[in-house]
């Protein structure tokens, strides 16, 4: 199971930077900013490092609010089954720009382009804004877009961190 990272910022006026996906997994798709965790890095280093990658924008560790753990599970690929823990963060410097992977857009909250998105977002991202914590697992048929079955609950910011340790 690959462990891996999403990062929403989140702008003074509320909106929400989503990327849109220019190649490879999720080509397409509006979705946070991450990947996979490289060789001896945290989950909050891989943020950070992504974060930068795909958007140009800069942050530090601390201002990461782990939010989410979720495990993704693709019943016909076992190979691109991963774990991630999904952040906010309302601190950062720069602007966003176009990268070679992604399209940064700001959104607001109710304009969040769901039928865009993976087809499991619409269920949980909606709890992360309502300020909720989240832990569960999201079930992808054989399609690898149609949902399953996802386990989704409510939890505390503590138990996020146990999981990450």
């Amino acid at each position: 199971m690959r462990p891996t990272t999403l990062c929403f910022p989140i702008d003074d006026q509320g909106r929400l930077l989503l990327g849109r996906k220019k190649r490879g997994f999720g080509v397409a798709k509006w979705n946070g900013f991450g990947g996979k965790i490289e060789a001896n890095e945290t989950f909050a280093q891989c943020a950070i490092r992504e974060l930068w990658e795909e958007t140009g924008l800069k942050a530090k560790e601390e201002d990461l609010c782990l939010v989410g753990f979720l495990d993704f599970q693709f019943s016909n690929q076992p190979e691109l089954n991963h774990v991630g823990c999904i952040y906010f963060l309302r601190t950062y410097t720069g602007l966003p720009q176009d990268t070679e992977e992604m399209e940064p857009h700001w959104f607001q909250q109710e304009r969040i382009p769901f039928d865009q998105m993976w087809k499991g977002d619409r269920t949980w991202l909606p709890l992360l804004l309502q300020h909720h914590f989240i832990k569960g697992t999201v079930i992808f048929a054989a399609d690898n877009d149609t949902v399953l079955h996802m386990d989704i609950e409510k939890t505390t910011s503590e138990v996020l961190q146990k999981l990450v340790q």
